[in-house]
């Protein structure tokens, strides 16, 4: 059954971003960013729902010009979660879109220039009370910390956040995050938490460039899960080259595996061997494509023989055991029915559905009660 994570989290400061809350004791937000061409309005508007659809808490769109800014304009009426615009270079950008509609503003000290540009932008982010991110990346630091480190290292990326930071306190501007992101995964955690020390803001978590769907999944998974098992981050985006959906899904199983979110099915699933008594990997293809509008939380076990089927099973809330001549399902760790391998996932689609309507009829009635 679901457990309550035994992590505890760096205390931090809280901001809003549109609707969702970000530090303090909010739960961890995750979220993407879109890759259409911004001024592709419908393109971008599909692409930012669909995001949605799986459960992104806020979602970043890149605007590289005054006419995407314009386009921005019109996506941030035509959609409803928060919206973080990814500025770089030209702060006039960011001064738009202010006036537009943003929830957050991205900002680079490392490009966005001269500190009255600054100024401007913060005096902007105040007067429509929405935060700026500050947003440090190896890739991309003043040329004064290249020439002095060298290279990039954790405290080079924590001294440019830390520049910035100082300038937001001489405008007495406190409502930001702060992400200090690498695509090496030490340099990263290093500089998270080198950072998490000086700070009281919000952190947002990241590898950047982290790659593919596959290796991209497995860097960001080391390096967050370092950060978020020691308490660090308030908001996370996994950086893959691949569908921005992937992204969020993978975002929720990393914050599920660490009992930090519980959105969605967390499903317990043997890799499969010769004891199995049903083809249990093309059982759970089938079962995430056809489950993956579930947002209510439900732990499902799938395994294979009797092994270790009876003891998962009895733990989940919902439980498949592989068996001869039948397999044997459990429901709240009791014994239910049998079931033939033929009308396997029919069945324990069916059956996880009528769970899930079940709890969120006791919730809808709790609610009523007072």
């Amino acid at each position: 059954m679901h457990q309550e994570s035994p992590i505890k989290r760096r205390i931090s400061r809280q901001i809003r971003v549109g609707s969702v809350l970000v530090g303090g004791d909010a739960p961890i937000s995750v979220q993407s960013m879109t890759n259409t061409e911004t001024c592709d309005v419908a393109a971008t508007v599909g692409q930012i729902n669909q995001l949605q659809a799986v459960g992104a808490d806020i979602v970043r769109v890149s605007v590289p010009s005054m006419e995407a800014a314009e386009a921005f304009g019109e996506i941030r009426k035509l959609v409803t979660l928060p919206l973080v615009a990814d500025i770089h270079f030209d702060y006039k950008i960011a001064l738009r879109v202010a006036d537009l509609g943003v929830d957050c503003l991205r900002i680079n000290p490392g490009n966005i220039g001269r500190e009255d540009r600054v100024r401007a932008v913060v005096d902007a982010a105040r007067h429509n009370g929405i935060p700026i991110r500050i947003g440090v990346n190896a890739g991309s630091l003043e040329k004064d910390l290249q020439k002095k480190y060298g290279e990039p290292t954790p405290q080079a990326l924590v001294d440019s956040a830390l520049r910035h930071v100082d300038y937001l306190d001489k405008l007495d501007f406190q409502d930001f995050k702060v992400s200090v992101k690498a695509s090496d995964v030490f340099m990263a955690v290093g500089a998270y938490r080198l950072l998490a020390a000086q700070i009281e803001q919000p952190l947002h978590l990241g590898i950047t460039e982290a790659g593919a769907l596959r290796s991209g999944t497995v860097k960001s998974a080391v390096g967050l899960g370092m950060l978020l098992a020691e308490g660090i981050g308030d908001t996370i985006r996994i950086s893959l080259a691949a569908d921005p959906v992937e992204e969020i899904k993978v975002g929720f199983d990393l914050l599920k595996s660490l009992h930090l979110r519980s959105r969605g099915i967390n499903f317990i699933a043997c890799p499969s061997c010769s004891r199995q008594n049903f083809d249990v990997i093309k059982t759970m293809n089938e079962l995430e494509a056809r489950l993956e509008d579930v947002v209510v939380p439900l732990d499902v076990a799938v395994i294979g023989c009797v092994v270790n089927g009876p003891g998962e099973a009895k733990e989940a809330d919902i439980g498949l055991t592989g068996g001869s001549p039948n397999n044997l399902l459990y429901v709240g760790g009791v014994p239910d029915q049998k079931v033939d391998n033929a009308h396997l996932v029919d069945t324990l689609e069916k059956m996880i559905r009528d769970k899930i309507a079940a709890k969120q009829a006791l919730e809808a009635n709790t609610i009523a009660r007072g």
